[in-house]
């Protein structure tokens, strides 16, 4: 059995930093998605100038198939489904309902202001025309990820979706056939074997096969990361995603074994993953950091992900004084997943300003998030919790404001109008008003 060294960060005792010191005390993966920036550029502006040509090429470089076209057909889909486990076929369609569920609940009706008599302000949402959804495919398989972006575009009433996902060698080539059965559960048939920053590249520009995209969404590697920095400005964008993170506020009325298995479960997904346990109870930590070893010599991926991940410089047991003094830790770190497991647990998550999503209690694990909660778990990471929220169907809308004054309502501001472009020295902004009503300035009533 591997003997585990999961850092200690001990910060009792003391008053506790303010702000940015407290934040560079707490652990965090190295991510430099600028670093990375320069290596994608090269390929973004390929598949700019070849399209398909560039797409075939970096899937064989890349991926190791040989393409003959990126879209993937029509009969791919419907044969992924019919093949898919009817078990899994299930879980998937429970999955669907339940995010359908949240995400139709977030839609957003007009809504008309009168400001004053004859003059009206209307809020109008518009979704997005067209977007262009990422499924990674790389370590794991996320058919979840499908459902969680497909869902709160298609309640937002996206006109048109496509999907993109890494191209896997012993599918020939297709990507992975649970991927397609998800698509094609959803009715999804624009899908394109394509990975990495050649995928958003291809979004944001539009190739042969492929028109562009006013957005992209979903979570993926630093190559996509970087590329939607890149194209930020040109499409809109959901995130920078960076490594999986799970953080867990927790006193001595937790049980070390949930604890042990939630941190476990977050760490399985990628060596660059965070594990973080926030405590004011010395016993819980020795108890969760005894139970790990356990726990991880019964499971999967252990010294490819598991192990590297829980020993890395992101993971680590912070210990406290107390659980106001957690709250403030785990608000400064900004999880993307944030379990409270402390006595009155929802009172505690109530006063949680950061985090991406919060579960409550024992019986809310992250994993449920993950797949059959009813949230969505494409979720801010790296601490931009503090200005960042997950995808929903408020992600795929544009407010417009539709303004509409009669002449007695803008006469009776327009001097406030006029005076205000005269003190920007912006004249003839006070002068369109004029014009209304014979350069003029009405009185004020």
């Amino acid at each position: 059995m591997h003997s585990l060294s999961l850092a200690r960060i001990d910060l009792r005792g003391d008053a506790l930093p303010e702000g940015g010191a407290l934040r560079d005390l707490l652990p965090r993966a190295e991510f430099d998605v600028e670093a990375a920036l320069e290596k994608v550029r090269p390929i973004c502006e390929d598949v700019h100038h070849r399209g398909d040509a560039a797409l075939i090429a970096y899937a064989q470089k890349f991926d190791g198939v040989q393409l003959d076209h990126i879209r993937v057909p029509a009969a791919a889909l419907t044969e992924a489904l019919d093949r898919l486990d009817p078990a899994v076929r299930a879980s998937l369609e429970e999955s669907v309902r339940r995010a359908r569920t949240v995400h139709r609940a977030q839609r957003r009706a007009p809504h008309t202001t009168q400001v004053v008599p004859g003059g009206t302000v209307t809020e109008k949402w518009v979704p997005v025309e067209r977007v262009g959804l990422y499924a990674p495919g790389g370590r794991s398989v996320y058919p979840s990820s499908v459902i969680m972006n497909v869902v709160p575009a298609q309640e937002a009433g996206v006109a048109s979706i496509a999907l993109a996902s890494p191209p896997q060698k012993e599918f020939g080539g297709l990507p992975h056939p649970t991927i397609l059965a998800a698509c094609a559960l959803l009715g999804i048939d624009e899908v394109y074997a394509a990975g990495g920053a050649q995928a958003v590249a291809m979004f944001a520009y539009g190739t042969e096969s492929c028109a562009p995209a006013n957005m992209v969404t979903g979570p993926g590697n630093i190559w996509v990361a970087a590329a939607k920095r890149y194209f930020t400005g040109r499409i809109g964008i959901d995130t920078e995603a960076g490594p999986t993170e799970i953080a867990i506020l927790a006193d001595d009325t937790a049980d070390p074994v949930h604890v042990a298995a939630d941190l476990i479960s977050q760490a399985e997904h990628d060596p660059l993953a965070a594990a973080v346990l926030v405590t004011d109870s010395a016993e819980l930590a020795d108890a969760v950091a005894k139970e790990l070893e356990p726990q991880i010599a019964a499971t999967k991926h252990v010294e490819d992900r598991i192990v590297p991940a829980l020993e890395g410089r992101q993971s680590a047991i912070v210990l406290v004084d107390g659980v106001d003094e957690g709250l403030r830790v785990v608000d400064t770190y900004g999880a993307e997943h944030l379990e409270i497991q402390t006595a009155d647990a929802a009172a505690v998550a109530d006063r949680v300003k950061n985090a991406g999503a919060i579960f409550v209690g024992p019986f809310s694990p992250v994993s449920l998030g993950d797949y059959c909660a009813g949230s969505n778990h494409v979720l801010p990471t790296g601490g931009c919790a503090c200005h960042s929220s997950g995808l929903s169907v408020q992600s795929f809308l544009r407010g417009l404001h539709i303004v509409d004054y009669t002449r007695d309502a803008l006469a009776d501001v327009a001097h406030h109008v006029v005076t205000l472009a005269e003190a920007e020295d912006l004249p003839a902004h006070g002068a369109a008003v004029k014009a209304r009503f014979g350069w003029k300035v009405p009185e004020s009533k």
